[in-house]
């Protein structure tokens, strides 16, 4: 009889030894209790930020009750009596309203064109630099603006475009007129969307330089041998590298859309250029702070809030049919 007809060991026997083929036994599962006494010091690590989520993010959410109850400043904190959609048909009614949401949209899609791609760009020329020394330069120099608080940027887009400012000193020195810039509404969203990637595209490309260092030397290195150039590279290789990156940061942008810098364009705007200016997070300042219509602001912040979910639903949803990266 061949070696190969013979019956294997009795596994049954416990002093007999195991097949090699046989395969380990299963690790007995852990409950959480379990894990929880077990690694105690690093859950507890989470206590903080879940404390500060609970108290600052989840719990101002049952505030949003008033959108639907009529509050009076002093009263009840969650209203005096039930108003159904009052507000909500108010807001809608409101032309005031569908102003700030147009400069709302505008703004923020004027931003996330200019502001995404831009950490993007800088990212692979940075990438591209040999010389150590000019590139950490660079990036130090980039990073810069970033680390200003809002109300020194706004101080310094205010000196730069006032009537005795630089730039107007500029067209004084080419024969041209001095221009008010805070003053039109037309040039309002331009002076934002620059100074807002001024501030943040040295910022934004930390996570893309990051991100550069993962994809793999030896794709360039076939992307050469095969007679690809420094460009042919970046298309076929560094950017499909970079690109869960960039889908991911993509999503969250697109997320905060509608959330447009309150406190640039609270410093920067003026009653003259709110046709262009005004966006939902300044009319809800006025009408909950200055004018004390808490349900009607908390009303118009719920709506903010559902497109936002809405959108970044959708970019979620669609990156991953499509790109096969999402958040979730």
């Amino acid at each position: 009889m061949s070696t190969t007809d013979t019956a294997p060991p009795d596994t049954r026997d416990p002093g007999r030894p195991r097949p090699p083929d046989a395969k380990p036994a299963a690790a007995p599962r852990t409950t959480w209790r379990q894990a929880l006494r077990r690694d105690w010091q690093l859950y507890s690590l989470a206590l903080l930020p879940l404390a500060f989520f609970l108290i600052f993010r989840y719990l101002p959410m049952v505030g949003n009750v008033i959108a639907f109850r009529k509050f009076e400043p002093g009263g009840s904190i969650f209203g005096e009596e039930w108003a159904g959609l009052r507000y909500v048909r108010m807001f809608l009614d409101d032309p005031t309203f569908w102003t700030v949401f147009t400069n709302t949209l505008v703004l923020g899609g004027l931003t996330l064109l200019f502001c995404f791609p831009l950490p993007i760009v800088l990212a692979l020329l940075l990438n591209e630099l040999r010389t150590r020394r000019l590139k950490r330069f660079l990036q130090s120099v980039s990073y810069l603006p970033h680390f200003l608080s809002i109300v020194i940027v706004a101080g310094i887009v205010m000196q730069m475009t006032s009537i005795d400012g630089p730039i107007n000193q500029f067209l004084k020195t080419i024969g041209e007129e001095p221009v008010p810039f805070l003053q039109k509404p037309e040039w309002f969203r331009t002076i934002y969307v620059t100074s807002e990637m001024w501030q943040t595209v040295g910022w934004g490309t930390i996570l893309y330089l990051a991100a550069l260092t993962t994809v793999d030397d030896q794709l360039y290195e076939a992307a050469r041998i095969d007679g690809a150039g420094r460009w042919r590279q970046i298309w076929h290789v560094t950017l499909p590298g970079i690109r869960p990156t960039a889908v991911t940061l993509l999503i969250l942008n697109i997320g905060t859309f509608m959330a447009v810098g309150f406190e640039k364009v609270l410093l920067l705007y003026n009653p003259l250029t709110y046709p262009t200016a005004d966006v939902i997070t300044t009319y809800l300042y006025r009408m909950g702070v200055e004018s004390s219509s808490l349900s009607y602001a908390a009303a118009i912040g719920l709506f903010e809030a559902l497109i936002g979910i809405v959108l970044i639903a959708s970019a979620n949803l669609i990156s991953r049919r499509t790109v096969g990266t999402s958040l979730w």
